[in-house]
């Protein structure tokens, strides 16, 4: 199955209705998500904050927002996450990253940057403590008993007691299981620091390659090392990041873009050319295994995301590679992933 997502990026928009409107398009394309980038680097809204709002006025799409583990307490960012699960009704999902310069460490003032190996290994530990954090209320401890003035099952209630390099957690959490058990955990695991903790912790990760090859023998390594995590290989995805420049319009692509695969750029690999030559693209990478999908970032957000939907899109659907309706609610059925189950069902707490 080909899986479809794309950035929903705009560094200089700060109304809600330019995201929903972004958002409600490529779910009219029943693309699996949409991102939205963040940093501390750099000033504008938060991505999580932003998705929160687009959730009530989209139905399907799902709404993955990068959030930045350096400097945040990790309860929060699960109780955040879990929130988000909810207000979307089971479209939550969440690109990690982390913040490696001094200047964002000042801005918080707790401890100073530190290295990128490090920075991922406590990202791991992050997306570990959450998924603990969101197992740590049965999918029934609410029981909501007005005769009795119960609200939960204490006992269906579980801390966690976890200790990482540099945090501990008890637990329980602060907000119910979400509707997805986890939401979906994205990573991008181009670089080596990162692919570690995508192999043993990410439902999706992202690599930016400007070929073929190189992309598929990513995917191969990252398989691997999930299964040397004990996880099943098949149930992590493998997109390939690109940025799309679809302004040429149904004219050839570029040489050496098209097929010939895309140019590397201070951006990103990039494609520039045609929505016909873009799914000759995918289409090639797809049938040759290379990749389980695409996340594409639009270099003109509203310009290039219409041509993706009503021009690649559509004929990819046209050619039978790419659904024309979402297979269930949530974003663990776009993408074809099983709903866990709480690791601490059937205990006492």
């Amino acid at each position: 199955m080909l899986h479809l997502s794309a950035a929903v990026d705009q560094p200089s928009a700060h109304d809600a209705g330019s995201y929903v409107e972004l958002a409600r398009l490529a779910e009219e394309g029943v693309l699996d998500f949409v991102t939205l980038d963040d940093s501390f680097a750099r000033p504008g809204l938060d991505a999580l904050a932003v998705l929160s709002r687009v959730a009530p006025g989209t139905k399907r799409v799902g709404l993955v927002p990068t959030v930045t583990t350096t400097h945040t307490e990790p309860f929060h960012v699960q109780a955040a996450v879990a929130t988000l699960d909810w207000v979307s009704r089971g479209r939550a999902g969440w690109r990690l990253d982390v913040s490696t310069t001094e200047g964002e460490a000042r801005l918080f003032g707790r401890r100073h940057a530190a290295p990128a190996d490090a920075l991922w290994q406590e990202a791991g530990e992050v997306a570990d403590v959450a998924a603990k954090l969101w197992d740590s209320w049965e999918d029934d401890a609410e029981i909501r008993d007005v005769p009795t003035g119960r609200f939960i099952d204490r006992d269906k209630l579980h801390h966690v007691d976890f200790e990482g390099t540099g945090f501990s957690v008890r637990g329980p959490s602060i907000v119910p299981r979400p509707p997805q058990g986890h939401p979906v955990r994205a990573v991008d695991a181009t670089d080596g620091q990162a692919r570690r903790t995508a192999a043993r912790y990410a439902d999706v990760a992202l690599v930016r390659s400007v070929s073929a090859a190189h992309a598929r023998a990513v995917r191969e390594q990252l398989r691997e090392r999930a299964r040397l995590f004990g996880r099943d290989p098949a149930e992590l995805r493998v997109f390939a990041s690109l940025v799309v420049d679809l302004g040429d319009g149904e004219h050839a692509a570029e040489p050496g873009h098209g097929g010939g695969g895309p140019r590397q750029t201070a951006q990103g690999p990039l494609y520039r050319g045609g929505p016909v030559d873009l799914a000759e693209l995918i289409t090639a990478w797809h049938r040759e295994g290379v990749v389980d999908g695409f996340h594409l970032t639009p270099t003109q957000p509203r310009r290039d995301l219409e041509r993706l939907v009503n021009g690649t899109v559509a004929l990819l659907q046209h050619r039978g590679l790419f659904r024309t309706f979402y297979p269930g609610s949530t974003l663990r059925d776009h993408l074809g992933l099983a709903r866990p189950v709480s690791r601490y069902a059937g205990e006492v707490s």
